[in-house]
């Protein structure tokens, strides 16, 4: 007959010694020698599982990262004209931080370690970029102001933060390394705290902070006059429901102010730049509007030729809001916490000679930011076969497109920690 205390200690040997040579030498090597192909392809899986019955009715749509890996859907081989967009911001970042940055005292309380925060880092190669613009910048500060000090610089900490579902495996592996900056990963939400007390010194959101946290719960009560039927967004539709969003968004931003708040040291600077829309002007007439109204009817389409239950649109609402300048003043003012350095809206695409052109560039980018939210809900083929009518669909109200691309729509601003 077997000792059990004698067993208990064999099986104690077998934890404790045997099995982390067996993580190391045989589940590890197998799980990060994938391809970044396969683990992007395997994540997007994950995250955009098909849910079925009564939970496909009634859930809350939440946002997820963008799609991972490099393949040809991938947000690391279509995210250039966020790019464009956000470099359109960097001379007047750069100009910021040379005004309202003390970065000698800065540097000088933390034992000249300069902290940076990337918001909704994502995948592409554009977190790179915004990184080293950020740091150059702040070290250009520091020579001006301390010319005769040359012996010392500060060093410089980025942490890049995404969803814990964002594949970092892909990012990490395209960090450069070159730079000038040591660099760590960050998984959780943005609108919950992601670092210690008066930890940042800098902290920049580039296109991500348009996505709600979850989409306004209102929205799938049939008895709630902002139950959202027949569309996926609040574009095209009743003041009930652009207030839902409205509200939702609100309350994110609450929580992201809050958290940040708490986050950056005084005087450290906080930059965000995502989607905006002039006063009053309603979402329908800019050219997301547009997009959002072409997809639902895409998919009212492909409800009708029977492939999903029309039900389906009815309980799918974008998490995605996009503020004027007054809302966001609004926020900010009653957070309290910050100085308002800048705010503007701007053109975000001057580069552009005509949308027409671009059409089925920027669906595959739209694609690859924002497939996993479809395909979680509606599956993989109703998802494709959307996108695959998506550019002939926009490419048809071309002239109207003509008509819209120089709006300014890219909010942009700049926000001091207060003292």
């Amino acid at each position: 007959m077997v000792d059990p205390n004698s067993l208990q200690l064999y099986m104690s040997r077998i934890i404790t010694q045997v099995l982390p040579h067996y993580v190391d030498f045989y589940i590890r090597p197998r799980l990060f020698h994938r391809s970044t192909d396969e683990i992007g392809e395997s994540l997007m899986d994950h995250q955009a599982h098909q849910i079925s019955g009564e939970d496909k009715l009634n859930m809350v749509i939440n946002a997820l990262p963008p799609n991972g890996g490099t393949g040809i859907y991938s947000y690391s081989k279509n995210s250039y004209f966020q790019k464009q967009s956000s470099s359109v911001e960097d001379g007047k970042v750069e100009e910021e931080i040379q005004k309202k940055m003390d970065v000698k005292r800065l540097a000088s309380a933390s034992n000249m370690i300069i902290r940076v925060a990337d918001l909704g880092c994502a995948t592409g190669p554009n977190t790179f970029s915004n990184a080293q613009n950020v740091v150059e910048a702040i070290r250009h500060k520091y020579q001006k102001q301390c010319p005769k000090d040359t012996s010392k610089f500060p060093e410089f900490h980025v942490l890049f933060n995404d969803l814990p579902s964002n594949d970092f495996n892909t990012l990490f592996t395209s960090l450069p390394q070159d730079r000038s900056y040591f660099a760590s990963g960050v998984p959780g939400s943005f609108y919950n705290r992601l670092f210690p007390q008066s930890y940042i010194h800098f902290a920049y959101s580039t296109y991500a902070l348009h996505f709600l946290s979850k989409s306004p719960e209102e929205l799938q009560d049939r008895a709630s006059p902002a139950w959202n039927k027949g569309r996926i967004h609040y574009t095209s539709a009743p003041k009930e429901v652009v207030d839902a969003y409205a509200m939702q968004f609100g309350k994110d931003t609450e929580k992201f102010l809050d958290a940040r708040a708490a986050e950056l040291v005084p005087g450290g600077i906080l930059v965000m730049v995502m989607q905006g829309v002039p006063h009053r002007m309603p979402y329908s007439h800019i050219t997301n509007g547009m997009l959002y109204d072409c997809m639902g009817s895409i998919l009212i389409d492909l409800s009708k030729e029977g492939l999903f239950d029309e039900s389906q649109v009815d309980s799918f609402n974008l998490p995605f809001y996009a503020p004027s300048l007054e809302e966001m003043t609004k926020l900010i003012e009653v957070n309290g916490r910050f100085s308002i350095e800048r705010m503007e809206l701007t053109n975000p695409a001057p580069w552009l000679k005509s949308p027409t052109q671009v059409v089925p560039e920027w669906v595959m980018h739209v694609r690859a930011a924002m497939e996993a939210i479809f395909t979680r809900h509606f599956g993989k083929e109703v998802t494709h076969e959307m996108f695959q009518r998506l550019t002939k669909q926009l490419l048809d109200k071309r002239d109207l497109l003509e008509t819209k691309y120089r709006d300014k729509t890219q909010f942009f601003a700049v926000l001091k920690r207060n003292e």
